[in-house]
Protein backbone atom coordinates (compact mmCIF):
# COMPACT_ATOMS: atom_id res chain seq x y z
CA UNK A 1 0.00 0.00 0.00
CA UNK A 2 1.33 3.18 -0.55
CA UNK A 3 0.58 5.53 2.24
CA UNK A 4 2.19 8.83 0.94
CA UNK A 5 0.08 8.72 -1.90
CA UNK A 6 -3.12 7.54 0.12
CA UNK A 7 -2.53 11.00 2.52
CA UNK A 8 -1.36 13.04 -0.42
CA UNK A 9 -4.55 12.56 -2.11
CA UNK A 10 -6.61 12.60 1.09
CA UNK A 11 -4.97 16.57 1.16
CA UNK A 12 -5.66 17.25 -2.02
CA UNK A 13 -9.36 16.65 -1.72
CA UNK A 14 -11.83 19.30 -0.47
CA UNK A 15 -12.05 19.98 3.39
CA UNK A 16 -9.33 20.10 5.81
CA UNK A 17 -8.33 16.36 7.10
CA UNK A 18 -7.77 16.20 10.74
CA UNK A 19 -4.45 13.98 12.42
CA UNK A 20 -4.92 13.69 15.69
CA UNK A 21 -1.90 13.18 18.45
CA UNK A 22 -1.59 9.97 20.24
CA UNK A 23 1.32 9.54 22.39
CA UNK A 24 1.09 5.44 22.83
CA UNK A 25 -0.85 2.66 21.71
CA UNK A 26 -3.39 2.64 24.29
CA UNK A 27 -4.35 6.56 23.17
CA UNK A 28 -4.60 5.50 19.29
CA UNK A 29 -6.40 2.70 19.75
CA UNK A 30 -9.19 5.01 21.33
CA UNK A 31 -8.35 7.42 18.43
CA UNK A 32 -8.98 4.83 15.78
CA UNK A 33 -12.33 4.63 17.04
CA UNK A 34 -12.98 8.61 15.90
CA UNK A 35 -10.80 9.50 12.96
CA UNK A 36 -8.62 7.98 10.10
CA UNK A 37 -5.77 9.52 10.91
CA UNK A 38 -2.67 9.81 13.76
CA UNK A 39 -0.34 12.29 14.23
CA UNK A 40 2.78 11.26 16.13
CA UNK A 41 3.17 13.84 18.05
CA UNK A 42 6.79 14.53 19.52
CA UNK A 43 5.44 16.52 22.43
CA UNK A 44 3.16 13.54 23.44
CA UNK A 45 6.04 11.18 22.09
CA UNK A 46 8.76 12.51 24.83
CA UNK A 47 6.41 12.96 27.53
CA UNK A 48 4.96 9.20 26.96
CA UNK A 49 8.05 7.53 26.09
CA UNK A 50 10.86 9.29 28.13
CA UNK A 51 8.47 11.52 31.09
CA UNK A 52 10.21 14.30 29.44
CA UNK A 53 9.56 17.74 27.65
CA UNK A 54 9.50 18.41 24.38
CA UNK A 55 12.95 19.66 23.89
CA UNK A 56 15.06 17.35 21.98
CA UNK A 57 15.29 14.41 23.71
CA UNK A 58 13.70 11.81 21.31
CA UNK A 59 16.39 9.12 20.29
CA UNK A 60 15.16 8.05 16.49
CA UNK A 61 14.98 4.56 16.90
CA UNK A 62 12.60 4.49 19.80
CA UNK A 63 10.45 6.64 17.16
CA UNK A 64 10.92 4.24 14.14
CA UNK A 65 9.77 1.73 16.82
CA UNK A 66 7.01 3.26 17.51
CA UNK A 67 5.69 4.04 14.12
CA UNK A 68 6.53 -0.08 12.85
CA UNK A 69 4.20 -0.64 16.46
CA UNK A 70 1.41 1.38 14.69
CA UNK A 71 1.66 0.40 11.96
CA UNK A 72 0.98 -3.21 12.34
CA UNK A 73 -2.16 -2.55 14.89
CA UNK A 74 -3.55 0.37 12.63
CA UNK A 75 -3.10 -1.08 8.87
CA UNK A 76 -5.28 1.78 6.81
CA UNK A 77 -5.01 4.82 9.11
CA UNK A 78 -3.26 8.00 8.14
CA UNK A 79 0.45 8.17 10.50
CA UNK A 80 2.15 11.74 9.90
CA UNK A 81 5.10 11.67 12.25
CA UNK A 82 7.13 14.43 13.92
CA UNK A 83 10.75 13.89 13.50
CA UNK A 84 11.86 17.64 15.15
CA UNK A 85 14.68 18.75 13.14
CA UNK A 86 15.32 15.04 11.70
CA UNK A 87 17.45 14.37 14.87
CA UNK A 88 19.89 17.26 13.77
CA UNK A 89 22.11 15.12 10.94
CA UNK A 90 20.99 15.75 7.74
CA UNK A 91 22.34 12.18 6.95
CA UNK A 92 20.49 10.89 10.19
CA UNK A 93 17.69 12.46 8.72
CA UNK A 94 17.11 10.97 5.53
CA UNK A 95 17.79 7.52 6.79
CA UNK A 96 15.09 7.83 9.24
CA UNK A 97 12.71 9.08 6.56
CA UNK A 98 13.80 6.09 4.60
CA UNK A 99 13.24 3.70 7.33
CA UNK A 100 9.63 5.18 8.82
CA UNK A 101 9.03 4.85 4.98
CA UNK A 102 9.69 1.09 4.62
CA UNK A 103 7.55 0.70 8.03
CA UNK A 104 4.48 1.91 6.30
CA UNK A 105 4.60 6.16 7.70
CA UNK A 106 2.36 7.94 5.46
CA UNK A 107 4.49 11.14 5.93
CA UNK A 108 6.52 13.16 8.15
CA UNK A 109 7.55 16.71 9.55
CA UNK A 110 10.75 17.96 9.05
CA UNK A 111 11.29 21.59 11.15
CA UNK A 112 14.23 24.38 10.73
CA UNK A 113 14.84 24.42 14.50
CA UNK A 114 18.53 24.53 15.78
CA UNK A 115 19.03 22.78 19.01
CA UNK A 116 18.80 22.80 21.96
CA UNK A 117 14.81 22.69 20.04
CA UNK A 118 11.54 23.32 21.78
CA UNK A 119 7.83 22.75 21.29
CA UNK A 120 6.55 24.75 18.36
CA UNK A 121 4.25 26.93 20.84
CA UNK A 122 6.68 27.74 23.22
CA UNK A 123 9.15 30.94 24.14
CA UNK A 124 12.61 30.63 22.90
CA UNK A 125 12.66 28.98 19.71
CA UNK A 126 15.58 29.24 17.28
CA UNK A 127 15.95 28.21 13.75
CA UNK A 128 18.54 27.58 11.70
CA UNK A 129 19.73 29.70 8.47
CA UNK A 130 17.76 29.30 5.95
CA UNK A 131 20.30 28.00 3.26
CA UNK A 132 21.08 24.97 5.71
CA UNK A 133 17.73 23.53 6.29
CA UNK A 134 16.89 23.88 2.68
CA UNK A 135 19.89 21.82 1.83
CA UNK A 136 18.47 19.86 4.89
CA UNK A 137 15.14 19.21 3.67
CA UNK A 138 16.40 18.95 -0.30
CA UNK A 139 18.19 15.71 0.99
CA UNK A 140 15.15 13.81 2.80
CA UNK A 141 13.09 15.10 -0.52
CA UNK A 142 15.21 13.31 -3.05
CA UNK A 143 15.59 9.88 -0.04
CA UNK A 144 11.93 9.50 0.27
CA UNK A 145 10.18 7.65 -2.77
CA UNK A 146 6.06 7.96 -2.02
CA UNK A 147 6.39 9.74 1.64
CA UNK A 148 4.81 13.12 2.27
CA UNK A 149 6.89 15.53 3.65
CA UNK A 150 5.50 18.81 5.60
CA UNK A 151 8.41 21.22 5.39
CA UNK A 152 7.57 23.23 8.90
CA UNK A 153 8.80 26.91 9.60
CA UNK A 154 9.56 27.87 13.49
CA UNK A 155 10.55 31.07 12.42
CA UNK A 156 8.78 34.21 14.93
CA UNK A 157 9.84 37.51 13.00
CA UNK A 158 7.18 38.38 10.73
CA UNK A 159 9.25 39.23 7.88
CA UNK A 160 11.51 35.74 8.69
CA UNK A 161 7.76 34.13 8.72
CA UNK A 162 6.85 35.00 5.21
CA UNK A 163 10.08 35.30 4.06
CA UNK A 164 10.60 31.41 4.54
CA UNK A 165 6.97 29.89 4.24
CA UNK A 166 7.56 31.86 0.33
CA UNK A 167 11.04 29.67 0.33
CA UNK A 168 9.63 26.45 1.45
CA UNK A 169 6.20 26.78 -0.83
CA UNK A 170 8.98 26.66 -3.98
CA UNK A 171 10.33 23.50 -2.63
CA UNK A 172 9.34 19.72 -3.53
CA UNK A 173 7.59 19.77 -0.21
CA UNK A 174 4.04 18.82 -0.21
CA UNK A 175 3.01 20.91 2.16
CA UNK A 176 3.44 23.94 4.23
CA UNK A 177 3.78 24.32 8.46
CA UNK A 178 4.21 27.51 10.12
CA UNK A 179 4.09 26.67 13.84
CA UNK A 180 2.86 29.29 16.10
CA UNK A 181 0.98 31.19 13.97
CA UNK A 182 -0.98 33.59 16.59
CA UNK A 183 -4.07 34.75 14.49
CA UNK A 184 -6.64 34.40 11.38
CA UNK A 185 -4.98 37.14 9.88
CA UNK A 186 -1.51 35.75 9.91
CA UNK A 187 -2.85 32.44 8.38
CA UNK A 188 -4.46 34.69 5.70
CA UNK A 189 -1.09 36.52 5.11
CA UNK A 190 0.95 32.94 5.08
CA UNK A 191 -1.47 31.50 2.81
CA UNK A 192 -1.04 34.39 0.04
CA UNK A 193 2.61 33.57 0.06
CA UNK A 194 2.60 30.25 -0.57
CA UNK A 195 0.31 29.85 -3.43
CA UNK A 196 -1.41 26.50 -4.01
CA UNK A 197 0.50 24.77 -2.03
CA UNK A 198 -1.20 22.78 0.63
CA UNK A 199 -1.05 24.27 4.34
CA UNK A 200 -1.14 22.92 7.64
CA UNK A 201 -2.23 24.03 10.72
CA UNK A 202 -1.36 23.12 14.10
CA UNK A 203 -3.40 23.88 17.04
CA UNK A 204 -2.75 22.87 21.11
CA UNK A 205 -4.50 23.27 24.33
CA UNK A 206 -2.87 26.47 25.69
CA UNK A 207 -0.85 27.16 22.62
CA UNK A 208 -0.09 30.55 20.74
CA UNK A 209 -2.40 29.56 17.56
CA UNK A 210 -6.73 30.30 17.80
CA UNK A 211 -9.08 27.46 18.13
CA UNK A 212 -10.30 27.16 14.96
CA UNK A 213 -13.09 24.30 13.49
CA UNK A 214 -12.75 22.37 10.71
CA UNK A 215 -15.15 24.19 8.47
CA UNK A 216 -13.01 27.63 9.58
CA UNK A 217 -9.61 26.32 8.62
CA UNK A 218 -11.27 25.04 4.96
CA UNK A 219 -12.64 28.43 4.42
CA UNK A 220 -9.02 29.81 5.39
CA UNK A 221 -7.64 27.24 2.70
CA UNK A 222 -6.07 25.16 5.17
CA UNK A 223 -5.72 21.50 4.19
CA UNK A 224 -4.52 20.07 7.00
CA UNK A 225 -5.29 20.47 10.55
CA UNK A 226 -3.11 18.53 13.22
CA UNK A 227 -4.15 18.61 16.93
CA UNK A 228 -0.76 17.97 18.80
CA UNK A 229 -1.97 16.89 22.68
CA UNK A 230 -5.86 16.30 23.04
CA UNK A 231 -5.21 12.83 24.02
CA UNK A 232 -2.23 13.13 26.65
CA UNK A 233 -3.61 16.33 28.31
CA UNK A 234 -7.36 14.41 28.37
CA UNK A 235 -5.37 11.29 30.02
CA UNK A 236 -3.38 14.11 31.98
CA UNK A 237 -6.85 15.52 33.78
CA UNK A 238 -8.98 12.00 34.23
CA UNK A 239 -5.85 10.23 35.81
CA UNK A 240 -4.96 13.13 38.07
CA UNK A 241 -9.41 12.82 39.07
CA UNK A 242 -9.37 9.85 39.05
CA UNK A 243 -6.32 9.44 41.95
CA UNK A 244 -8.17 12.24 43.39
CA UNK A 245 -11.53 10.63 44.13
CA UNK A 246 -9.41 7.27 45.04
CA UNK A 247 -7.68 8.89 47.82
CA UNK A 248 -10.92 10.40 48.88
CA UNK A 249 -12.76 7.19 49.64
CA UNK A 250 -9.89 6.08 51.26
CA UNK A 251 -8.55 3.57 48.65
CA UNK A 252 -12.47 2.08 47.51
CA UNK A 253 -12.77 1.88 43.95
CA UNK A 254 -16.15 3.88 42.80
CA UNK A 255 -19.02 1.72 41.87
CA UNK A 256 -18.43 0.35 38.22
CA UNK A 257 -21.21 0.99 35.43
CA UNK A 258 -21.02 -2.24 33.69
CA UNK A 259 -22.65 -0.35 30.62
CA UNK A 260 -21.21 2.88 29.92
CA UNK A 261 -17.51 2.21 32.55
CA UNK A 262 -14.49 1.29 30.98
CA UNK A 263 -13.19 -2.06 32.90
CA UNK A 264 -11.69 -4.74 32.29
CA UNK A 265 -13.86 -6.60 29.88
CA UNK A 266 -14.18 -3.38 27.67
CA UNK A 267 -10.44 -2.42 27.85
CA UNK A 268 -9.64 -6.08 26.14
CA UNK A 269 -12.20 -5.46 23.52
CA UNK A 270 -10.50 -2.35 22.12
CA UNK A 271 -7.23 -4.19 22.39
CA UNK A 272 -7.82 -7.17 20.49
CA UNK A 273 -8.42 -5.41 17.45
CA UNK A 274 -4.80 -4.15 17.51
CA UNK A 275 -3.79 -8.28 16.79
CA UNK A 276 -2.17 -8.08 13.75
CA UNK A 277 -3.81 -11.33 12.82
CA UNK A 278 -7.34 -10.16 13.03
CA UNK A 279 -6.83 -7.35 9.98
CA UNK A 280 -6.68 -8.61 5.97
CA UNK A 281 -3.74 -6.84 4.24
CA UNK A 282 -5.15 -3.39 2.47
CA UNK A 283 -5.18 -3.69 -1.38
CA UNK A 284 -2.34 -2.25 -2.52
CA UNK A 285 -3.64 0.97 -4.08
CA UNK A 286 -6.50 0.81 -2.20
CA UNK A 287 -7.43 4.60 -1.11
CA UNK A 288 -10.47 2.95 1.67
CA UNK A 289 -9.10 3.86 5.03
CA UNK A 290 -11.79 2.93 6.85
CA UNK A 291 -12.21 3.78 11.32
CA UNK A 292 -12.43 1.04 13.24
CA UNK A 293 -15.73 0.10 14.70
CA UNK A 294 -16.57 0.87 18.51
CA UNK A 295 -16.93 -2.19 20.68
CA UNK A 296 -19.74 -3.35 21.56
CA UNK A 297 -20.70 -2.68 25.17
Amino acid sequence: MRYGSVLRQEVRSPGTTPLIGIYDMYSASVVARHYEGFFVSGFGFAASHYGLPDIGFIAWPDMVAFVERLRLAFPSHHLLVDIDDGYVDPEVACHVVQRLERIGASGVILEDQKRPRRCGHADGKQVLPLEEYLEKLDLVLKSRQDLVVVARTDATEEDEILRRAEALARTDADVVLVDGVRSIEWIKRIRRVIGDKPLLFNQIAGGKSPRLSLTELTELDCQVAIYSTPCLFAAHSAIDAALTDLKRADGRLPEFDPVEGIGVRRSTELLERNISRHHAAPAPDSLAVPVHEPAVA
